[in-house]
Protein backbone atom coordinates (compact mmCIF):
# COMPACT_ATOMS: atom_id res chain seq x y z
CA UNK A 1 0.00 0.00 0.00
CA UNK A 2 1.33 3.74 -0.62
CA UNK A 3 2.12 5.92 1.97
CA UNK A 4 -0.84 8.03 2.44
CA UNK A 5 0.14 11.70 1.29
CA UNK A 6 -1.25 15.21 2.01
CA UNK A 7 -3.56 16.58 -0.58
CA UNK A 8 -4.75 19.74 0.98
CA UNK A 9 -4.42 21.82 4.03
CA UNK A 10 -7.14 24.73 4.79
CA UNK A 11 -7.54 26.85 8.14
CA UNK A 12 -9.86 29.17 9.48
CA UNK A 13 -10.81 31.32 12.48
CA UNK A 14 -13.22 29.49 15.13
CA UNK A 15 -14.23 31.31 18.49
CA UNK A 16 -13.02 29.18 21.45
CA UNK A 17 -15.56 29.25 25.03
CA UNK A 18 -14.86 32.95 25.64
CA UNK A 19 -15.62 34.33 22.26
CA UNK A 20 -12.38 34.80 21.48
CA UNK A 21 -10.98 33.08 17.58
CA UNK A 22 -8.60 30.36 17.46
CA UNK A 23 -6.99 28.23 14.44
CA UNK A 24 -8.73 25.62 13.01
CA UNK A 25 -7.11 23.21 10.95
CA UNK A 26 -8.22 20.77 8.61
CA UNK A 27 -5.35 18.15 6.66
CA UNK A 28 -6.50 16.23 3.75
CA UNK A 29 -4.99 13.15 2.91
CA UNK A 30 -5.07 11.53 -0.61
CA UNK A 31 -8.19 13.59 -1.32
CA UNK A 32 -10.37 11.96 0.99
CA UNK A 33 -9.07 11.29 4.67
CA UNK A 34 -9.88 14.70 6.81
CA UNK A 35 -8.13 15.27 9.88
CA UNK A 36 -9.25 18.56 12.04
CA UNK A 37 -8.01 20.01 14.99
CA UNK A 38 -8.83 23.09 17.08
CA UNK A 39 -6.05 24.71 18.77
CA UNK A 40 -6.78 25.83 22.43
CA UNK A 41 -5.59 29.36 24.98
CA UNK A 42 -4.85 29.29 28.17
CA UNK A 43 -5.44 32.69 30.06
CA UNK A 44 -2.29 31.71 32.75
CA UNK A 45 0.52 30.91 30.11
CA UNK A 46 3.70 30.67 31.69
CA UNK A 47 6.42 32.66 29.74
CA UNK A 48 8.36 29.08 29.59
CA UNK A 49 5.53 28.06 26.92
CA UNK A 50 5.62 28.48 22.99
CA UNK A 51 4.82 31.78 21.45
CA UNK A 52 1.14 31.99 20.62
CA UNK A 53 0.60 34.27 17.65
CA UNK A 54 -2.39 36.83 18.18
CA UNK A 55 -2.80 39.75 15.63
CA UNK A 56 -3.25 42.72 17.71
CA UNK A 57 -5.09 46.05 16.78
CA UNK A 58 -8.80 46.39 17.65
CA UNK A 59 -11.01 43.62 16.02
CA UNK A 60 -11.43 40.92 19.14
CA UNK A 61 -9.62 43.25 21.65
CA UNK A 62 -6.41 42.34 19.43
CA UNK A 63 -7.28 38.76 20.22
CA UNK A 64 -7.55 37.82 16.21
CA UNK A 65 -5.48 34.94 14.51
CA UNK A 66 -6.16 35.75 10.85
CA UNK A 67 -2.00 35.99 11.08
CA UNK A 68 -1.72 32.36 12.20
CA UNK A 69 -4.32 31.44 9.58
CA UNK A 70 -2.39 32.76 7.17
CA UNK A 71 0.71 31.26 7.99
CA UNK A 72 -1.64 27.78 8.00
CA UNK A 73 -2.44 28.19 4.66
CA UNK A 74 -0.12 30.37 2.49
CA UNK A 75 3.51 28.48 4.25
CA UNK A 76 2.79 25.42 6.15
CA UNK A 77 0.59 23.83 3.75
CA UNK A 78 1.98 24.40 0.74
CA UNK A 79 4.86 22.65 2.09
CA UNK A 80 3.34 20.09 3.17
CA UNK A 81 1.31 18.87 -0.18
CA UNK A 82 2.43 15.94 -1.41
CA UNK A 83 4.46 14.85 1.31
CA UNK A 84 3.98 11.82 3.68
CA UNK A 85 1.39 12.08 6.25
CA UNK A 86 3.38 9.76 8.54
CA UNK A 87 5.43 8.94 10.45
CA UNK A 88 4.37 12.20 12.89
CA UNK A 89 7.88 12.71 13.86
CA UNK A 90 8.93 13.73 10.35
CA UNK A 91 5.88 15.98 9.60
CA UNK A 92 6.62 17.87 13.10
CA UNK A 93 10.28 18.19 12.36
CA UNK A 94 9.53 19.78 8.90
CA UNK A 95 7.62 22.52 10.86
CA UNK A 96 9.63 23.34 13.39
CA UNK A 97 12.06 23.29 10.15
CA UNK A 98 9.68 26.07 8.96
CA UNK A 99 9.19 28.01 11.42
CA UNK A 100 12.82 27.81 12.49
CA UNK A 101 12.52 29.91 15.85
CA UNK A 102 13.12 27.87 19.24
CA UNK A 103 9.55 28.92 20.46
CA UNK A 104 7.61 29.35 17.15
CA UNK A 105 7.08 32.94 17.16
CA UNK A 106 7.91 33.26 13.42
CA UNK A 107 4.74 31.01 12.66
CA UNK A 108 3.00 30.82 15.29
CA UNK A 109 2.70 27.79 18.25
CA UNK A 110 -1.01 27.58 17.70
CA UNK A 111 -0.12 27.56 13.83
CA UNK A 112 1.87 24.81 14.16
CA UNK A 113 0.04 22.80 16.38
CA UNK A 114 -3.05 22.97 14.34
CA UNK A 115 -1.44 21.28 11.17
CA UNK A 116 0.19 18.38 14.05
CA UNK A 117 -2.94 17.54 15.36
CA UNK A 118 -4.74 17.81 12.02
CA UNK A 119 -2.28 16.00 10.73
CA UNK A 120 -2.09 13.16 13.42
CA UNK A 121 -6.35 12.77 12.68
CA UNK A 122 -5.67 12.64 9.26
CA UNK A 123 -3.37 9.61 9.38
CA UNK A 124 -5.40 7.68 11.63
CA UNK A 125 -8.15 7.88 9.33
CA UNK A 126 -6.46 7.13 6.51
CA UNK A 127 -5.65 3.99 8.21
CA UNK A 128 -9.28 4.01 9.67
CA UNK A 129 -8.74 3.74 12.99
CA UNK A 130 -9.87 5.78 15.98
CA UNK A 131 -6.61 8.41 17.13
CA UNK A 132 -6.34 6.60 20.27
CA UNK A 133 -5.64 3.39 19.05
CA UNK A 134 -3.13 4.65 15.98
CA UNK A 135 -0.87 6.28 18.53
CA UNK A 136 -1.21 3.50 20.46
CA UNK A 137 -2.24 -0.36 19.99
CA UNK A 138 -2.22 -1.61 22.94
CA UNK A 139 -4.38 1.62 24.31
CA UNK A 140 -6.57 0.21 27.04
CA UNK A 141 -6.69 3.33 30.43
CA UNK A 142 -9.60 5.62 30.81
CA UNK A 143 -8.13 8.24 33.24
CA UNK A 144 -8.88 9.37 36.44
CA UNK A 145 -10.75 12.90 35.55
CA UNK A 146 -9.49 16.07 37.78
CA UNK A 147 -12.69 17.54 38.31
CA UNK A 148 -12.54 21.35 38.81
CA UNK A 149 -15.71 22.44 40.22
CA UNK A 150 -14.46 25.56 42.08
CA UNK A 151 -12.72 28.36 39.39
CA UNK A 152 -10.67 31.25 41.52
CA UNK A 153 -7.51 32.90 39.76
CA UNK A 154 -7.43 34.02 36.56
CA UNK A 155 -10.39 31.77 35.62
CA UNK A 156 -12.95 33.54 37.77
CA UNK A 157 -11.92 37.05 38.02
CA UNK A 158 -12.87 37.07 41.89
CA UNK A 159 -11.24 37.12 45.45
CA UNK A 160 -10.18 33.40 45.64
CA UNK A 161 -6.41 33.65 44.74
CA UNK A 162 -5.89 29.67 44.11
CA UNK A 163 -7.29 29.03 40.74
CA UNK A 164 -8.83 25.10 40.79
CA UNK A 165 -10.40 23.38 43.42
CA UNK A 166 -10.50 20.20 42.37
CA UNK A 167 -12.17 16.48 43.29
CA UNK A 168 -11.23 13.50 41.75
CA UNK A 169 -12.99 10.27 41.61
CA UNK A 170 -10.42 7.88 42.24
CA UNK A 171 -12.84 4.98 43.97
CA UNK A 172 -14.89 4.77 41.13
CA UNK A 173 -14.53 1.52 38.66
CA UNK A 174 -15.05 2.64 35.61
CA UNK A 175 -15.20 6.49 33.85
CA UNK A 176 -19.16 6.39 33.59
CA UNK A 177 -19.42 5.91 37.52
CA UNK A 178 -16.01 8.23 37.85
CA UNK A 179 -18.19 10.88 35.90
CA UNK A 180 -21.41 10.06 38.03
CA UNK A 181 -19.91 11.02 41.06
CA UNK A 182 -17.77 13.88 39.91
CA UNK A 183 -21.49 15.17 38.74
CA UNK A 184 -23.64 14.66 41.81
CA UNK A 185 -20.76 15.98 44.05
CA UNK A 186 -21.23 19.30 41.85
CA UNK A 187 -25.02 18.99 41.74
CA UNK A 188 -24.44 19.05 46.16
CA UNK A 189 -21.89 21.84 45.72
CA UNK A 190 -24.42 23.94 44.05
CA UNK A 191 -27.24 23.39 46.49
CA UNK A 192 -24.84 24.50 49.04
CA UNK A 193 -23.18 27.65 47.34
CA UNK A 194 -26.76 28.96 46.79
CA UNK A 195 -27.89 27.89 50.14
CA UNK A 196 -24.72 30.15 52.03
CA UNK A 197 -23.89 32.45 49.32
CA UNK A 198 -27.34 33.19 47.74
CA UNK A 199 -27.88 32.46 43.80
CA UNK A 200 -25.50 35.13 41.96
CA UNK A 201 -22.78 32.65 43.80
CA UNK A 202 -23.44 30.06 41.70
CA UNK A 203 -22.30 31.92 38.42
CA UNK A 204 -19.12 30.04 37.05
CA UNK A 205 -16.10 30.81 35.91
CA UNK A 206 -13.80 29.54 32.33
CA UNK A 207 -13.63 26.07 33.38
CA UNK A 208 -17.38 25.57 34.05
CA UNK A 209 -17.01 25.55 37.90
CA UNK A 210 -18.68 27.79 40.67
CA UNK A 211 -17.15 30.47 41.80
CA UNK A 212 -18.51 31.76 45.09
CA UNK A 213 -17.43 34.78 46.85
CA UNK A 214 -14.25 33.44 48.92
CA UNK A 215 -11.30 34.58 49.95
CA UNK A 216 -9.42 31.46 51.80
CA UNK A 217 -8.63 28.29 50.16
CA UNK A 218 -9.64 26.78 53.27
CA UNK A 219 -12.99 27.96 52.54
CA UNK A 220 -12.91 26.22 49.09
CA UNK A 221 -11.85 22.99 50.23
CA UNK A 222 -14.39 22.78 52.52
CA UNK A 223 -17.58 23.09 50.64
CA UNK A 224 -15.99 20.50 48.00
CA UNK A 225 -16.00 18.44 51.29
CA UNK A 226 -19.08 19.15 52.45
CA UNK A 227 -20.57 18.49 49.17
CA UNK A 228 -18.47 15.21 48.81
CA UNK A 229 -20.90 13.88 52.36
CA UNK A 230 -23.73 15.17 50.99
CA UNK A 231 -24.01 13.60 47.78
CA UNK A 232 -22.89 10.90 49.68
CA UNK A 233 -19.23 10.16 47.92
CA UNK A 234 -16.70 11.16 50.78
CA UNK A 235 -14.91 8.11 50.85
CA UNK A 236 -14.79 7.69 46.38
CA UNK A 237 -12.98 11.46 46.22
CA UNK A 238 -9.87 12.92 46.88
CA UNK A 239 -9.32 16.69 46.20
CA UNK A 240 -6.81 18.61 44.26
CA UNK A 241 -5.41 22.35 43.61
CA UNK A 242 -4.21 24.29 40.76
CA UNK A 243 -2.84 27.47 42.92
CA UNK A 244 -0.87 28.94 39.71
CA UNK A 245 1.01 30.76 42.00
CA UNK A 246 3.73 32.54 39.15
CA UNK A 247 0.56 34.91 39.02
CA UNK A 248 0.42 35.25 42.73
CA UNK A 249 4.30 36.20 43.51
CA UNK A 250 5.81 39.14 43.70
CA UNK A 251 9.51 39.41 43.08
CA UNK A 252 9.59 42.46 44.01
CA UNK A 253 9.52 41.00 47.49
CA UNK A 254 9.64 37.44 46.67
CA UNK A 255 6.21 36.86 48.58
CA UNK A 256 3.03 35.02 47.19
CA UNK A 257 0.05 36.54 47.92
CA UNK A 258 -3.16 34.10 48.92
CA UNK A 259 -5.94 35.17 51.03
CA UNK A 260 -4.96 38.93 52.00
CA UNK A 261 -1.79 38.44 52.99
CA UNK A 262 1.87 37.74 51.59
CA UNK A 263 3.57 34.95 52.39
CA UNK A 264 7.09 33.61 52.23
CA UNK A 265 8.07 31.09 50.29
CA UNK A 266 8.43 29.13 53.95
CA UNK A 267 5.40 29.91 55.13
CA UNK A 268 3.55 28.83 51.58
CA UNK A 269 5.35 25.65 52.16
CA UNK A 270 3.92 25.35 55.10
CA UNK A 271 0.11 26.61 54.20
CA UNK A 272 0.26 23.64 51.58
CA UNK A 273 1.22 20.82 54.18
CA UNK A 274 -1.29 21.62 56.39
CA UNK A 275 -4.03 21.87 53.56
CA UNK A 276 -2.91 18.14 52.72
CA UNK A 277 -3.35 17.30 55.92
CA UNK A 278 -6.37 18.92 56.78
CA UNK A 279 -8.19 18.49 53.57
CA UNK A 280 -6.98 15.16 52.31
CA UNK A 281 -5.61 17.48 49.10
CA UNK A 282 -3.58 14.54 47.22
CA UNK A 283 -2.47 16.97 44.06
CA UNK A 284 -1.26 20.17 44.06
CA UNK A 285 -0.31 22.00 40.88
CA UNK A 286 1.97 25.14 40.42
CA UNK A 287 2.63 25.78 44.39
CA UNK A 288 5.09 28.11 43.71
CA UNK A 289 6.00 29.91 40.40
CA UNK A 290 7.45 29.14 37.35
CA UNK A 291 11.30 29.21 37.93
CA UNK A 292 11.79 27.76 41.71
CA UNK A 293 12.59 24.47 41.19
CA UNK A 294 14.17 24.53 44.65
CA UNK A 295 10.82 25.09 46.38
CA UNK A 296 9.03 22.58 44.13
CA UNK A 297 11.48 19.72 45.21
CA UNK A 298 11.36 20.77 48.44
CA UNK A 299 7.62 20.88 48.81
CA UNK A 300 7.62 17.16 47.16
CA UNK A 301 10.57 15.48 49.07
CA UNK A 302 7.66 16.27 52.37
CA UNK A 303 4.69 14.96 51.57
CA UNK A 304 3.34 11.75 49.93
CA UNK A 305 0.83 13.83 47.33
CA UNK A 306 1.38 14.45 43.53
CA UNK A 307 3.23 18.00 42.42
CA UNK A 308 2.58 18.86 39.70
CA UNK A 309 4.26 21.34 37.35
CA UNK A 310 2.86 23.25 34.34
CA UNK A 311 4.49 26.49 34.22
CA UNK A 312 7.58 24.95 35.91
CA UNK A 313 7.77 22.24 32.94
CA UNK A 314 5.51 23.60 30.08
CA UNK A 315 5.69 20.35 28.27
CA UNK A 316 9.29 21.06 27.52
CA UNK A 317 12.03 18.34 27.30
CA UNK A 318 14.82 21.20 28.50
CA UNK A 319 12.99 22.28 31.34
CA UNK A 320 12.14 18.51 32.41
CA UNK A 321 16.18 18.04 32.10
CA UNK A 322 16.53 20.89 34.49
CA UNK A 323 14.04 19.67 37.02
CA UNK A 324 13.69 15.73 37.12
CA UNK A 325 16.90 15.20 38.98
CA UNK A 326 15.92 18.18 41.51
CA UNK A 327 12.96 15.52 41.70
CA UNK A 328 11.23 19.26 41.38
CA UNK A 329 7.34 17.90 41.43
CA UNK A 330 6.51 13.95 40.43
CA UNK A 331 4.36 15.14 37.61
CA UNK A 332 3.93 17.14 34.36
CA UNK A 333 1.20 18.81 33.44
CA UNK A 334 0.72 17.99 29.63
CA UNK A 335 -0.73 20.52 27.11
CA UNK A 336 -0.01 19.80 23.67
CA UNK A 337 -0.11 23.64 22.67
CA UNK A 338 2.57 24.54 25.26
CA UNK A 339 4.93 23.20 23.15
CA UNK A 340 3.59 23.48 19.74
CA UNK A 341 3.32 19.84 18.14
CA UNK A 342 2.47 16.63 19.23
CA UNK A 343 5.79 14.93 18.63
CA UNK A 344 7.22 17.10 20.94
CA UNK A 345 4.77 16.57 23.29
CA UNK A 346 5.37 13.35 23.15
CA UNK A 347 8.68 13.17 23.83
CA UNK A 348 8.21 15.45 27.08
CA UNK A 349 5.39 12.93 28.11
CA UNK A 350 8.26 10.14 27.62
CA UNK A 351 10.87 11.80 29.40
CA UNK A 352 8.78 12.58 32.55
CA UNK A 353 7.84 8.84 32.58
CA UNK A 354 11.12 7.94 32.50
CA UNK A 355 12.01 9.98 35.25
CA UNK A 356 10.02 8.71 37.58
CA UNK A 357 6.79 11.44 36.79
CA UNK A 358 3.04 10.70 36.48
CA UNK A 359 1.36 12.59 33.71
CA UNK A 360 -1.71 14.54 33.81
CA UNK A 361 -3.56 15.37 30.41
CA UNK A 362 -5.01 18.53 30.46
CA UNK A 363 -7.06 21.27 28.51
CA UNK A 364 -6.63 24.89 28.58
CA UNK A 365 -8.89 27.47 30.16
CA UNK A 366 -9.19 28.81 26.41
CA UNK A 367 -11.46 25.63 24.76
CA UNK A 368 -13.49 25.12 22.24
CA UNK A 369 -15.71 21.64 21.45
CA UNK A 370 -12.79 19.42 19.89
CA UNK A 371 -11.98 16.77 22.76
CA UNK A 372 -8.65 15.43 21.19
CA UNK A 373 -6.72 15.47 24.47
CA UNK A 374 -9.36 12.95 25.48
CA UNK A 375 -7.87 10.37 23.28
CA UNK A 376 -4.17 11.32 23.71
CA UNK A 377 -4.81 10.66 27.61
CA UNK A 378 -6.06 7.14 26.23
CA UNK A 379 -2.97 7.06 23.93
CA UNK A 380 -0.64 7.66 26.61
CA UNK A 381 -2.17 5.45 28.92
CA UNK A 382 -1.87 8.78 31.24
CA UNK A 383 -4.01 8.12 34.00
CA UNK A 384 -5.10 11.71 34.71
CA UNK A 385 -7.14 14.26 32.70
CA UNK A 386 -8.24 17.64 33.52
CA UNK A 387 -10.88 19.45 31.75
CA UNK A 388 -12.73 21.32 33.65
CA UNK A 389 -15.99 20.98 35.48
CA UNK A 390 -18.41 18.36 34.06
CA UNK A 391 -20.91 21.13 32.46
CA UNK A 392 -20.75 23.33 29.36
CA UNK A 393 -19.76 21.95 25.92
CA UNK A 394 -15.95 22.72 25.65
CA UNK A 395 -15.84 20.74 28.70
CA UNK A 396 -18.39 17.89 28.23
CA UNK A 397 -17.18 17.43 24.99
CA UNK A 398 -13.72 15.32 26.08
CA UNK A 399 -15.90 13.29 29.03
CA UNK A 400 -18.38 12.41 26.47
CA UNK A 401 -15.36 11.17 23.66
CA UNK A 402 -14.06 9.22 27.18
CA UNK A 403 -17.09 7.54 28.08
CA UNK A 404 -17.28 6.85 24.06
CA UNK A 405 -13.93 5.06 24.38
CA UNK A 406 -14.85 2.88 27.53
CA UNK A 407 -17.63 1.72 25.11
CA UNK A 408 -15.41 0.98 22.28
CA UNK A 409 -12.54 -0.88 24.52
CA UNK A 410 -15.31 -3.02 26.14
CA UNK A 411 -13.83 -5.03 28.94
CA UNK A 412 -10.61 -4.05 27.69
CA UNK A 413 -11.17 -0.81 29.52
CA UNK A 414 -9.30 -0.38 32.63
CA UNK A 415 -10.03 2.47 34.47
CA UNK A 416 -7.06 4.11 36.17
CA UNK A 417 -8.96 4.25 39.73
CA UNK A 418 -6.64 4.39 42.77
CA UNK A 419 -3.53 3.57 40.57
CA UNK A 420 -3.79 7.15 38.87
CA UNK A 421 -0.29 8.25 39.46
CA UNK A 422 1.48 4.98 37.58
CA UNK A 423 -1.97 3.11 36.14
CA UNK A 424 -1.40 -0.20 35.34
Amino acid sequence: MPTPCISRVSAREVLDCRGLPTVQVDVLVDDHHLGRADVPSGRSRGRHEAFELRDGGSRFGGFGVRSAVTHVRDVLGPALIGTAVSPQRALDQRLCALDGTPDKHRLGANALCGVSLAAARAAAAAADLPLYRWLCADAHILPVPQVNLINGGRHAQGALDFQEFIVMPVGATTFMEAMTIASEVNLALGDLIRSRHGAAATNVGDEGGYAPPLRDPRQGLELLHHAARAAGHADAVVYGLDCAATHLYDSATATYRVGDRSHTREQLLELYQSLITDYNVASIEDPFHEDDFEAFAELTQSTTSQIVGDDLYATNVKRLREGIPQVAGNALLWKVNQVGTLSEALDAAAMALRGGLSLVVSERSGETEDPIIADLSVALGAGQIKTGAPVRGERTAKYNRLLLIEEQLGSAALYAGASYRRPS
